[in-house]
C-alpha cells in the first residue's frame, strides 16, 4: 500500500531523485546495511527539524549504548542461566493454563513475562538488592501483568509450593496466589500494588516523598561486577535510608 502511495506522488526532478537513490546504493554497497540505517533515520531527525511534513515511523531504532567490540563477557554462567529461565518460562505459562482448565475463563498473561524473562532474570540475579544485613533494600516495582514470572521463580526457589501454584487466581478460601502485586492480598510476598492505570509510577514517587527523598537526590548507575552492562537506580542521599527504585518492564 505504501509502494502504490509513493509512485503515484509527482516527481518534480526525476534526475535528482535518480542521483540521491544512487547515492543511497552506493552507502549501502560501501558501508552496509547498518550505515544505510543510520543515515534513514538520521535524515528523518533532520526532516523533522527543518518542519517537512512525513508519517512517523512504525518502530524506533535499537539502541545499544555498548559497541559490540566492547562488550565484556557475561560474569555469570549464560548456559545455567538460560536454563533457568526456560524453566521459569515454563512454569509461569504451565500455572495459567492450569489455572484456566481447572476455571475456566479465570484469565490471566503469558506473554509479558515470556517476553521479558531475561530483563527479570538478570535483575534478579545481578542487580536487585534485598534487606539482608540490616539494609534498605532495593524497591522493585513489578509490572503487574509479569506476576505470574515471579511466582514461578518463587516456586524454583521453595518459597511457594505445589498448592500455591494450583490456586493462581483463586483467593477464596485463602492460600491461593492474587492476580496481580498486592501487599495486602499477599502481604508476605509483594511489597507494592503495581497495576491499574499507572499505580506502580505513581507510587514509588509519593513513597519516595513520603520518606523525606527530594529532587536534588542523585540518581546512580548500578553495574555487574566485571561488565559495561549498568541500570540507572534512582538513589537516595539523604539521612533516612530506602532503597533504590526500580521499574522493570513497562509497569502498569
Amino acid at each position: 500500500m505504501i509502494d502504490g502511495f509513493i509512485h503515484q506522488l509527482p516527481d518534480g526532478d526525476p534526475d535528482e531523485t535518480r542521483e540521491w537513490i544512487d547515492s543511497f546504493d552506493a552507502l549501502v554497497d560501501q558501508a552496509g546495511r547498518r550505515r544505510g540505517r543510520f543515515m534513514l533515520a538520521k535524515l528523518m531527525e533532520r526532516a523533522g527539524e527543518l518542519n517537512v511534513g512525513h508519517a512517523p515511523p512504525t518502530w524506533t531504532p535499537y539502541v545499544n549504548t555498548i559497541a559490540t567490540d566492547d562488550q565484556p563477557w557475561f560474569p555469570g554462567d549464560e548456559h545455567i542461566e538460560r536454563r533457568i529461565r526456560a524453566f521459569i518460562r515454563w512454569n509461569a505459562a504451565a500455572m495459567v493454563i492450569n489455572a484456566n482448565k481447572t476455571a475456566d475463563g479465570i484469565g490471566g498473561h503469558l506473554s509479558t513475562f515470556a517476553s521479558s524473562a531475561s530483563l527479570y532474570e538478570v535483575g534478579f540475579n545481578w542487580f536487585f538488592r534485598g534487606k539482608d544485613d540490616g539494609r534498605p533494600g532495593d524497591h522493585v516495582y513489578f509490572q503487574g501483568h509479569a506476576a505470574p514470572g515471579v511466582y514461578a521463580r518463587a516456586y524454583l526457589e521453595r518459597r511457594l509450593e505445589d498448592h500455591h501454584l494450583d490456586r493462581f487466581r483463586m483467593e477464596i478460601g485463602g492460600g491461593g496466589l492474587s492476580s496481580y502485586p498486592h501487599p495486602r492480598l499477599m502481604p508476605d510476598f509483594w511489597e507494592f500494588p503495581t497495576v491499574s492505570m499507572g499505580l506502580g509510577p505513581i507510587n514509588s514517587i509519593y513513597h519516595a516523598r513520603s520518606t523525606g527523598t527530594s529532587r536534588a537526590d542523585a540518581s546512580t548507575t548500578r553495574r555487574i561486577p566485571g561488565c559495561s552492562a549498568s541500570w540507572e537506580t534512582a538513589s537516595a542521599t539523604n539521612p533516612r535510608p530506602w532503597g533504590p527504585s526500580h521499574w522493570p518492564d513497562d509497569p502498569a
